[in-house]
């Protein structure tokens, strides 16, 4: 059986595979969202998540948030290839480092008997979890924190009847005052 193909060197290369979350501002218009996921998929880079939002009403620029996993050569490929499309004004890479800040956002809905409901409220309340709806038989919090903390949570709350999760994948942002400059001349 033939191995599929991949831009992740393999145990050739000295460097490392790393985690890295990579913000692209661009012009929030139809078919973007779909450029930019198709460049990586279509040289076989894997996206672990995807956030996107309008972060600019007057210049119409949205941001996209995507988290990958990649070499920093295969990281430096991915940002010049970006670059090269239109609707891209600029792109930053975020290693998972202590230079910037790291958020992910968790929905969680609990179903169980009254036992199980108690022990999972215990858990919440001791992560600070905000709840968003509560009956007799279930509850749905929300709780942001790090991708570690989130996983964490999670599996301690496992045990008593999670029923559904949902999560944003990383937001990301540089620490201090550094900002990343336009690479087309635009300011956002």
């Amino acid at each position: 059986m033939k191995k599929p193909l991949s831009a992740y060197p393999e145990a050739t290369t000295k460097e490392q595979l790393e985690r890295h979350i990579m913000v692209v501002w661009v012009d929030n218009e139809a078919g973007v969202l779909a450029r930019v996921s198709g460049l990586f998929s279509g040289r076989g880079y894997n996206i672990e998540s995807l956030a996107v939002a309008k972060v600019d009403e007057e210049k119409n620029i949205s941001r996209i948030t995507i988290a990958t996993n990649g070499t920093n050569s295969v990281i430096e490929q991915i940002k010049a290839q970006l670059l090269k499309l239109i609707p891209v004004y600029k792109v930053a890479s975020f290693p998972v480092d202590d230079k910037s800040i790291f958020r992910e956002l968790a929905l969680i809905k609990v179903i169980a008997d009254k036992k199980n409901l108690e022990k999972a409220k215990e858990i919440c309340n001791s992560y600070k979890a905000q709840y968003l709806d509560t009956t007799s038989t279930s509850f749905i919090v929300e709780f942001h924190s790090t991708r570690r903390e989130i996983d964490s949570f999670i599996k301690e709350l496992k045990p008593y009847g999670i029923a559904s999760v949902a999560r944003t994948g990383p937001l990301a942002m540089a620490k201090g005052a550094e900002i990343t400059e336009s690479n087309k001349g635009k300011v956002i």
